[in-house]
């Protein structure tokens, strides 16, 4: 397995991925996908066989374009808490990739592309509960800072890592 930059060749499996992977990132159309993975630093795990087994997107703070209100709540914190951050917008895999390594790998690659970086911040959903992420953020070292619902049905719990070489 290689952690890559994306190419626009690898959209129609980015976006398969996201889809497999709802809810435990948000559902989008193809266009906001395109725009969102357009707006900061996409990786991609690429299997021997060249197949995308899955992604992470970061997003770095104060990046207008983009209207995710979890990018918002961490510029908050971050009027707090000034570190040089960066934001893992969403990481999702294949489903017949989940349990290989890959997202390990695709953190560590993140780690290294966030060089110079304080923190690392990432949300995971608590309604509807993703408890599998939960316990794969919590083994990488992130710890939650904070929590926020939308509504009954879409919550979230925000993570920060203090990155390893910080």
């Amino acid at each position: 397995m290689i952690i890559r930059p994306f190419k626009a060749g690898d959209f129609d499996a980015v976006y398969k991925i996201n889809a497999a992977s709802t809810p435990g990132v948000s559902e989008e159309t193809p266009d906001d996908l395109k725009t969102i993975v357009g707006l900061g630093t996409c990786l991609i795990a690429e299997g021997d066989d060249r197949r995308v087994l899955g992604f992470l997107n970061l997003v770095p703070p104060g990046t207008r374009a983009y209207k995710s209100p979890n990018l918002r709540w961490f510029e908050r914190w971050l009027e707090v808490n000034p570190v040089k951050f960066n934001y893992v917008d969403r990481i999702a895999l294949a489903p017949e990739a989940r349990g290989q390594g890959v997202g390990p790998q695709l953190y560590k690659a993140a780690f290294e592309h966030s060089d110079g970086c304080d923190a690392m911040g990432c949300e995971v959903n608590t309604a509807p509960d993703n408890p599998g992420s939960h316990r794969f953020h919590q083994r990488l070292g992130f710890a939650e800072v904070g929590r926020q619902a939308f509504s009954p049905e879409k919550a979230v719990a925000y993570y920060v890592l203090n990155m390893p070489n910080a």
